[in-house]
């Protein structure tokens, strides 16, 4: 799974195989997999810092040879320490789509938690998984054996009904541009249609990569879901934007060879140039109306994992204040407790630029919805 992949078409098609999951046929494997590591399912740049694979898309961390190590080092040197237990992290190659073919199917999981939910996420979960049968994926969550949980800032809550998902941290979408190229930024999506950024922007492709789903549904919350949206995207579209399959296609495969001089990113840009050294003019971020696209990602726990105690464990590690304070540093995103609660490096703090404002659709806005809008997308823009 890449961080935060979206896949289209997920009612239909073949279940994938899960990189590194542990099957429970039989009495001996089920023992197995109560007793052996925590499997904790979540995208590559996490586990690994990895960006040579394609499932390592969105990875605000484009240089892992050069900035601090991957968030997963830290958290599985952690648990080994703490608890004296292992994780073993898997990254299914067709992202959330694995879990649901799997569930309608009624297929062993095989996954304790799940790394990196996000809310559009979660409704497409609901919106096929109801349509046959209420399907149980994640479970709803016992709070009361979570001490960290009310450390959550209370405009992060996924305002899931279920309870099922804790956020444990966020990410703000914005433009990245090169100020050497182009003279001034856009500063409102209308901007983004004028002649002077022709040929200009590279994006993302909604249908399997999080900033370009991300991306996409501001532009909803800006036009709404309708004609105006598809408007926008083919006016865009006329306007030459690029829009490249995963975020590593268009930002390090792309922007970083200087193909073009902007990026659909995150306001983060800066924390990995300068932990990098890269020219800091080529690594300006540029809000569209002065606000950024709240992307907030949480952790669940799947309804049949099998080391539920030390999920439960695990997932309140991840608000421990010093859990948090790695996740802003190796994973470039704000931390998901209030302020009190988290120690920030000083470059993080320096270079991460939180927007003025905050545009967001909640798990409320997407839920029945989200699959509709895609396919829209899709109808007319995809392909």
């Amino acid at each position: 799974m890449d961080r935060r992949t979206f896949v289209h078409g997920v009612g239909g098609g073949s279940v994938t195989a899960l990189a590194g999951c542990l099957t429970r046929n039989g009495e001996n494997e089920e023992h197995a997999a109560e007793t052996g590591p925590l499997r904790v399912a979540t995208y590559t740049s996490f586990a690994t810092g990895s960006d040579s694979d394609p499932d390592t898309d969105s990875d605000p961390n484009p240089d892992p040879d050069q900035a601090p190590s991957p968030a997963g080092d830290w958290f599985r040197e952690t648990v080994e320490e703490e608890f004296e237990e292992e994780i073993e992290w898997t990254v299914p190659e067709s992202g959330i789509e694995h879990y649901i073919q799997r569930a309608r199917l009624d297929a062993d999981i095989d996954t304790d938690v799940i790394l990196g939910l996000t809310a559009s996420e979660l409704a497409l979960v609901d919106s096929v998984l109801d349509a046959h049968g209420d399907t149980r994926l994640f479970e709803s969550l016992e709070r009361d054996r979570l001490e960290h949980a009310d450390r959550i800032q209370s405009d992060l809550a996924f305002d899931d009904p279920r309870d099922r998902v804790l956020p444990v941290g966020t990410s703000y979408l914005s433009l990245v541009y090169d100020e050497t190229v182009l003279e001034s930024p856009p500063e409102t999506f209308d901007d983004l249609l004028d002649s002077a950024y022709a040929d200009t922007l590279l994006a993302q492709d909604p249908r399997v990569s999080n900033p370009g789903q991300a991306f996409f549904l501001w532009t909803v919350a800006e036009y709404g879901s309708g004609s105006g949206m598809l408007s926008f995207w083919e006016e865009l579209q006329a306007n030459g934007v690029r829009i490249e399959e995963r975020w590593t296609d268009a930002y390090r495969d792309a922007y970083l060879e200087g193909e073009r001089p902007m990026v659909v990113s995150y306001s983060t840009d800066q924390v990995v140039a300068a932990a990098t050294d890269r020219d800091m003019q080529r690594h300006q971020v540029a809000p569209l109306d002065n606000a950024g696209y709240r992307s907030t990602e949480g952790a669940a726990i799947f309804a049949d994992a099998t080391r539920t105690e030390l999920a439960y464990e695990f997932v309140d590690l991840l608000l421990s204040q010093t859990a948090q304070a790695e996740l802003a540093t190796r994973n470039a995103q704000f931390p998901a407790v209030s302020d009190e609660y988290v120690d920030l490096d000083a470059t993080f703090l320096e270079n991460a630029v939180e927007p003025d404002e905050t545009v967001t659709l909640t798990y409320d806005d997407l839920e029945g919805e989200f699959a509709t809008w895609l396919e829209t997308w899709d109808d007319e823009i995809g392909d």
